[in-house]
């Protein structure tokens, strides 16, 4: 359940011990030689085998029983509205489902779900500002919810982008989802956010919702956003051509969806690792949405990429964290040192195909959820979405 002092980090000193497995979230060297991590006020200090770190003093001692830790995943594609409520399907709690499913960072490609929603200048601007305060103050579960991602409408100048930025708004929604659909105009707005810091992505393939239209490769191209939101779709995907074209031309990051086309996603896949770009892919649920919501959603794209695709488990993991974290500079979804405490500890599900936990998911199987931790928090335990596993970590001091 959502708590209303999720925001606070961890004070002390935390120590997870005996873990079987470590990622690392980077795809140039995903998997780590270390059996034991220390992280301080909620940041990464030290990782490698216990025997040579000084694990004594610990506020929190976790037994990892042998389990995988990875980087908590990162779905890079919501759209919230307010709180743990979504009204998009009715659905409380929403968040804290997916915290279930290994997710301990969201991003918003804008919050077009409010009732009600303003598309004049002044109050888009009002709630985004609004939705950056409400998820900075309010985090639901200890997820961090970056919102706050107003859609672009005709009207907006310079000055728009520069008072978001001023008070604390980083993110566009998805550039076509409002009354901006030439490429010319949607670039000199987003140039005028790249300017002030705010990053942005853009809606591609075609409508989703009303208002919503096509966007095609040409759009996208000259449009130039920071991300090609759902490069699969969201739900109906361009041509393989025009996929193809922007794998090809983009230097931006190339998101894939869950609620996509999976064939486009495993196209976007495969191009991507011919032209050598496998460090631009990310991923996301685009969810809630007409599909519902998916609290394994992430998890679900990294075992369907992994199995379908045949990337090996380790790498399609870092489709959901650490290149997230390099693509929207983020302080988490990488073992790295003075980044945050953010984990998720998980072991090959009970009865499901495999040698190990890594073969297992590259058979398109769902891993068995035992732990996250948020800032050196603990903040779920054995998972009541995913299936059991066959070991689950342990705190004990």
């Amino acid at each position: 359940m959502a708590d209303a002092a999720a925001s606070e980090s961890a004070s002390g000193k935390l120590v997870i011990r005996n873990i079987g497995l470590m990622l690392s979230g980077k795809i140039e060297d995903p998997i780590y030689d270390a059996d034991c991590l220390i992280a301080v006020d909620g940041k990464i200090t030290q990782w490698g085998r216990e025997k040579d770190l000084d694990t004594e003093g610990a506020d929190t001692l976790i037994d990892a029983n042998g389990t995988t830790l990875a980087p908590g995943l990162i779905d890079s594609h919501i759209h919230p509205v307010v709180g743990d409520y979504t009204p998009r399907q009715q659905q409380l709690h929403w968040i804290d489902s997916t915290l279930h499913g290994g997710v301990t960072t969201m991003i918003s490609a804008g919050e077009v779900h409010m009732p009600g929603r303003p598309k004049d200048v002044v109050g888009l601007k009002a709630m985004a500002i609004a939705s950056q305060r409400w998820y900075e103050n309010f985090r639901p579960s200890g997820v961090k919810v970056h919102a706050g991602a107003p859609v672009i409408e005709h009207g907006m100048v310079e000055e728009d982008f520069a008072e978001l930025a001023k008070s604390g708004v980083k993110l566009l929604g998805e550039v076509g989802l409002g009354t901006v659909k030439d490429g010319k105009t949607a670039r000199q707005m987003v140039d005028w956010a790249r300017k002030y810091g705010i990053q942005s992505t853009i809606h591609t393939g075609g409508p989703s919702i009303p208002g919503s239209g096509l966007i095609d490769a040409d759009m996208v191209l000259e449009t130039g956003t920071d991300v090609v939101g759902h490069i699969n779709g969201g739900h109906s995907a361009l041509p393989d051509d025009q996929i193809v074209c922007l794998c090809e031309n983009c230097k931006a990051a190339l998101e894939i969806v869950h609620n996509g086309n999976e064939r486009a996603a495993l196209l976007t896949l495969n191009t991507a690792r011919e032209l050598g770009k496998l460090d631009q892919l990310i991923l996301g649920t685009d969810g809630p949405a007409g599909s519902g919501v998916q609290p394994l959603g992430i998890m679900r794209m990294v075992a369907m990429l992994s199995a379908l695709g045949n990337v090996p488990a380790e790498i399609a993991f870092c489709f959901a964290n650490g290149n997230t974290a390099r693509r929207r500079n983020l302080d988490c979804g990488l073992i790295e040192a003075g980044r945050s405490a953010d984990f998720v500890l998980m072991d090959q599900a009970q009865h499901a195909p495999g040698k190990h936990i890594l073969d297992s998911v590259a058979l398109g199987n769902l891993p068995g959820v035992g732990m996250t931790i948020i800032d050196g928090v603990v903040r779920s335990q054995r998972s009541r979405n995913t299936p059991p596993a066959w070991r689950i970590p342990e705190i004990i001091g």
